[in-house]
């Protein structure tokens, strides 16, 4: 059994990963937004960024509030998982 201060500093490294994770995903929000504002992507281009980063945020969620915090920060020190934005990627039918 993991001990208070193993178990709240896996929490904080937990956290810490999905906080720079986060910061990646929003970067691709915010580059379609500059990139729409510059007339470069239009609405539906947008939205299409919009919903990957969706599904790429409910997917690091997971990882980081499914798993316990002592297991998910053994993971991150191990092998970090793949781009979340890949991950958040729709399906090609």
């Amino acid at each position: 059994m993991p001990s208070k201060a193993e178990r709240r500093a896996a929490r904080n490294a937990v956290a810490t990963y999905q906080e720079a994770q986060l910061a990646v995903l929003v970067a691709h929000v915010g580059d379609a937004v500059d990139r729409f504002r510059a007339g470069e992507l239009d609405a539906f281009g947008v939205d299409a960024v919009l919903y990957q980063y969706a599904r790429a945020a409910k997917e690091l969620w997971k990882f980081c509030n499914y798993l316990s915090p002592e297991i998910a920060a053994r993971v991150l020190a191990e092998e970090p998982p793949d781009d979340w934005w890949e991950r958040g990627a729709p399906h090609q039918r």
